[in-house]
């Protein structure tokens, strides 16, 4: 009953994370007449004060020690820091700008960005049916930029930043709430620079709005510190291929925003466009679902046979059927993160 309720509890936090980061365009809009770039500023400043508070909290401050002796990793929260100020600001101004589809399809192909960050950065191998995926999200881009009449740069900006963020924090591989408090104290000085700057022109729109623009202005450290909140308690109660499954409510709940709520245009050539994307997403994840069952029944196969053996025997099981069960093992935990990683979990923060 306990595991029940635990894998119950771990949905309905996926579910919460994935929301929250699927209803941002709503948030975004409530904070004009502020400019992109000052949300931004803002949102960078806050969200280090109340990762802070929560890494005080929770007591949870060893990393920096070991994060600081370590120029190569500094290094690459430096990159991720830049990457994910990329991301945010052309989301951001993205949404205000009125191109919430656009911005959508960016979160849609992320995943097919991945396969080919893999393939370009890391020279991993794909199967036929990643391969086909790849070569369909291709044609996508081709129908989408025809329909719109240029590149859909939106949306590879925010895919390429937010696919290389995934990448670079997997190197730095440190948890969620410590790489934001990391991220976000790289950008502290510019963007607190930034804000005591706009104020000094008297373009600050911070206490010039009233009480509730400020506030929502300071709320921003919040809403992007609890959906990762909620993500890192929903990973720890689900199967892993249930995340990578549950990342596409976000890019959805954004689509149905931009079409339904901001009536943004879709005609039929970016309706054409978006159907390619979903065909190569249902091919990709189908793909990894059918290779982590394979995995996990070559696991089961592997231990039941070696322990058959042992017991007919009469002998302890050999090191080479452990070994053997050993990779068997291994095998399907990598098919089963390979499920999960369509949606690079580390990078959830970036939405």
């Amino acid at each position: 009953m306990k595991t029940e309720n635990e894998a119950r509890a771990g949905l309905i936090y996926g579910i919460a994370a994935y929301g929250i980061w699927g209803l941002f365009p709503l948030y975004w809009p409530l904070l004009e007449p502020a400019g992109a770039v000052e949300i931004l500023a803002h949102r960078m400043v806050w969200s280090l004060v109340v990762v802070g508070l929560a890494l005080l909290a929770l007591r949870r401050w060893a990393w920096v020690r070991e994060l600081l002796r370590d120029p190569r990793r500094l290094g690459l929260i430096t990159l991720a820091a830049a990457l994910i100020t990329v991301n945010w600001g052309v989301y951001i101004w993205a949404v205000n700008a009125g191109h919430v589809v656009e911005a959508s399809l960016g979160y849609f192909i992320n995943p097919l960005v991945s396969i080919a960050l893999g393939v370009l950065v890391l020279k991993e191998r794909l199967r036929p049916a990643q391969w086909a995926a790849v070569g369909i999200a291709v044609a996508a881009v081709v129908v989408l930029a025809v329909g719109y009449g240029r590149l859909p740069w939106i949306s590879l900006v925010l895919a390429c930043t937010f696919g290389t963020y995934g990448l670079v924090k997997k190197k730095v591989n440190i948890g969620g709430l410590e790489s934001l408090a990391a991220e976000t104290a790289v950008q502290f000085l510019p963007a607190f620079g930034y804000l005591v700057w706009l104020g000094a022109q008297g373009e600050s729109t911070f206490t010039s709005e009233g009480v509730g623009h400020t506030a929502l202005l300071a709320a921003t450290g919040l809403v992007t510190a609890l959906p990762l909140v909620c993500f890192g308690a929903a990973a720890i109660r689900v199967p892993l291929s249930t995340i990578g499954l549950l990342q596409y409510l976000a890019p959805v709940f954004q689509f149905l925003l931009g079409v339904l709520y901001f009536h943004e245009a879709m005609p039929p050539e970016r309706w054409a466009g978006f159907s390619l994307v979903w065909l190569a997403l249902t091919v990709l994840t189908w793909d990894a679902l059918r290779t982590a069952r394979r995995s996990r029944a070559a696991l089961a196969a592997a231990t039941a046979g070696a322990t058959a053996g042992a017991a007919e025997a009469g002998a302890p099981v050999s090191p080479a059927e452990v070994e053997a069960e050993a990779d068997a093992e291994a095998e399907a935990k990598a098919a089963e993160a390979e499920a999960a990683a369509l949606s690079t979990p580390s990078a959830q923060p970036g939405r």
